[in-house]
């Protein structure tokens, strides 16, 4: 079996090297990433300027385009064939409910699946950033790396559709804290609006934009709750983001 990983984090990450350890036993490995930290990058593609490719050796390779990018030229340039399966992560933060359209570990995973191959993307949750009160802890990678191994283990063998990803959120807590694996939704996420704007030392406006988190939708079955309760969170992500009902509604009103 062939494995493409990457992430959004870039190739120096501990998550990535962990991850790339924890499935070395499945196949052939082929480690694609960006040369420096891509987060937030979503699915983007590079087309307008050139993209280098530089080998690090024992199948670790950097490229200077987003996590999609990697992903592309990884299946056309590196592996140079159809890989059998594509990881993206462990990312350094949560990739939950609404996070995942803005995320390039996500969007890593999503190229694949735009393919069709079995994807998976993997974060690890930094609870302090996202329960009120939690404390600010050490990330620990090499229990997200576990946890990771037992989510491919135990899906695996599950047919995947056509154009899905899993997407898998780790809580940052100690291994036998975390509760197990919960199937849930994708949740909605929360931030506060934020614009600063500030000068720079030749009197030009800049702007930073984006704040911190708030809060989610409460809603049960979500993935935001699921990781809230301890619980490692894979959630079943589709390419086609049809709204099935209101497809339904608006099909049936214009069609009179």
């Amino acid at each position: 079996m062939k494995i493409l990983i990457s992430n959004d984090d870039g190739i120096e990450s501990p998550g990535i090297k962990l991850l790339a350890e924890a499935v070395k036993d499945l196949g052939e490995i082929y480690v694609v990433a960006p040369h420096r930290e891509r987060s937030t990058a979503g699915h983007s593609l590079t087309l307008h300027k050139p993209l280098r490719i530089h080998s690090l050796g024992n199948n670790y390779f950097s490229t200077s385009g987003t996590p999609a990018d990697c992903v592309y030229l990884g299946i056309r340039e590196i592996v140079k064939g159809r890989p059998d399966l594509i990881l993206s992560g462990i990312n350094r933060g949560a990739n939950l409910g609404t996070d995942l359209y803005y995320s390039g570990t996500v969007a890593a995973a999503r190229e694949g699946a735009l393919m069709n191959i079995r994807s998976y993307a993997f974060s690890l949750v930094d609870l302090h950033l996202t329960i009120p009160d939690a404390p600010r802890e050490e990330m620990r990678f090499d229990m997200a790396a576990q946890w990771a191994r037992k989510v491919i283990d135990a899906t695996l063998n599950i047919a995947s559709p056509a154009h899905s990803l899993l997407n898998v959120n780790i809580p940052n807590l100690e291994n036998q804290k975390i509760k197990g694996m919960k199937v849930a939704r994708q949740g909605i996420r929360y931030y506060k609006d934020e614009v600063s704007k500030r000068s720079d030392p030749r009197g030009r406006d800049y702007y930073w934009i984006g704040g911190p988190y708030e809060r989610f939708e409460e809603n049960a079955l979500s993935d935001c709750h699921a990781v809230e309760e301890s619980f490692v969170s894979v959630t079943p992500v589709s390419i086609d983001c049809t709204h099935n009902q209101y497809y339904t509604t608006i099909k049936e009103s214009l069609n009179k």
